[in-house]
């Protein structure tokens, strides 16, 4: 069929318009429709409540794929948070005074945390890792920065794509061009893989002398061997250098209080965003106190970062997740979804492989140039069937072990469907649309 024979709903519709109004037509990476069906996807929605969503013509849909992009643990619209949120709104959201519920919040965060003394706050991920990259350069007074991981778009990050084409390939997009990035930049990010530590003496080796921080994920799909976290940590130590923890994705759903908890490696900064606040804008920045006093050597400030709905929507969020072990609910039906993909694939002679832990998930095909063609097929038929459902699965509170068995039994069906394309070769006969485009390749 061709795309011009699909019947586009509001969506559809909003999302042609958007494209000429904003550039890429959607304000995240991630949420653009061409990832998921090009020409296909709801793109908008008008309500969304647990891990429901509706769209603008009212389908009623279940989220079992990323999940407000994993911002949204306790589920959308959790109705704790959003009371606690509705209450500091009628009381006035800003003035010229400080909120409390800011000194609150950092005495939580350092109660979880024993490591850690002091908290600076932002709003979103990308800015709160330039404050704490910020913060190790002012307190060691190099400039250099040795990375592993996806760390955000910031100029400081996409440096690393200055000096070597192709440095972040793996972190962010292949190929992925720093323009408007300046070129005095050049050198200042040096880049190395999760699990490589001799990269990692390797830049140390060469750039000691210039280096101030390590930035990396402690965890995001693949588990750490030999050592590798407490080998960071002893550079770190040894050299001088500021050791940065970007639990932004990874935080939260494994523990309360980020994964590197449960690896019992400290870090001398934290940094956490998304699933602190359940979708309301929030981030913090923690640290060891002699590192986070060097805030006060830099300007770093800025007006809505003294707002009051982010820190109450943290504390909410925070509390409850404490109250209720969320991470044990959503490592249980991360499991089961794991179970049912392996269990299902195998029954239809799927050849598929799971990446990362149940509570942040992932399943590819392994068909060669026909798997992008095969996903794109999976998520056009469980589209139909009312699932936005792709290859990743971002578990929430919301989601219970009735909902994952009503999903699984709507994959049973698919994977049969995906099984009969392989075997009679007309894949691309049966899509609709276009093929989904890659989205990030990440570097873990």
């Amino acid at each position: 069929m061709r795309s011009s024979d699909i019947t586009q709903g509001s969506g559809q519709q909003l999302y042609v318009k958007a494209k000429q109004l904003i550039p890429g037509g959607a304000q995240l990476l991630s949420k653009r429709p061409e990832l998921f069906l090009p020409n296909q996807w709801p793109s908008y929605y008008s309500r969304a409540q647990g891990c429901f969503v509706w769209d603008l013509d009212g389908q009623k849909y279940c989220d079992v794929t990323i999940s407000g992009i994993g911002a949204c643990l306790l589920g959308f619209a959790d109705p704790d948070v959003n009371q606690a949120v509705k209450n500091v709104v009628d009381k006035g959201n800003m003035c010229t005074l400080n909120a409390p519920q800011e000194v609150e919040l950092a005495e939580l965060l350092c109660d979880i945390h024993p490591w850690a003394d002091m908290v600076r706050y932002a709003r979103t991920g990308g800015e709160s890792m330039a404050v704490a990259v910020r913060i190790a350069r002012a307190y060691t007074g190099k400039d250099k920065v040795a990375i592993c991981g996806y760390h955000g778009w910031s100029d400081w990050y996409l440096a690393a794509n200055l000096s070597v084409d192709g440095a972040l390939d793996g972190h962010l997009l292949s190929g992925l061009e720093p323009i408007g990035v300046p070129r005095a930049l050049a050198g200042t990010v040096l880049t190395f893989r999760y699990n490589q530590i001799e990269q990692l003496e390797a830049i140390v080796a060469e750039h000691g002398d210039s280096l101030g921080a390590i930035v990396m994920e402690p965890f995001r799909f693949d588990e750490p061997r030999d050592g590798f976290l407490e080998q960071a940590r002893d550079i770190a130590t040894k050299n001088n250098l500021v050791l940065i923890f970007d639990e932004i994705t990874a935080g939260w759903r494994y523990g309360l209080g980020g994964i590197h908890l449960q690896f019992g490696t400290e870090p001398d900064i934290a940094v956490f965003s998304k699933s602190i606040s359940n979708g309301f804008p929030m981030a913090a920045v923690i640290g060891r106190g002699d590192v986070m006093q060097a805030a006060q050597k830099s300007f770093i400030s800025s007006t809505y970062w003294t707002e009051s709905i982010g820190p109450t929507a943290a504390l909410a969020t925070i509390k409850k997740m404490r109250e209720l072990n969320v991470s044990d609910s959503i490592n249980r039906v991360g499991t089961l979804v794991q179970q049912g993909w392996r269990k299902t694939a195998a029954k239809h002679s799927l050849k598929l492989e799971i990446t990362g832990r149940p509570v942040l998930t992932h399943f590819s095909l392994d068909y060669g140039q026909q798997s992008r063609a095969l996903c794109t097929l999976f998520t056009q038929e469980m589209l139909d069937k009312g699932y936005l459902a792709n290859t990743a699965f971002y578990g929430t509170y919301a989601h219970t072990p009735e909902i994952i068995d009503e999903y699984l039994v709507a994959l049973d069906e698919v994977f049969g469907l995906l099984s009969e394309a392989i075997k009679s070769n007309d894949v691309d006969k049966r899509l609709k649309g276009p093929i989904a485009h890659t989205g990030f390749s990440r570097l873990t």
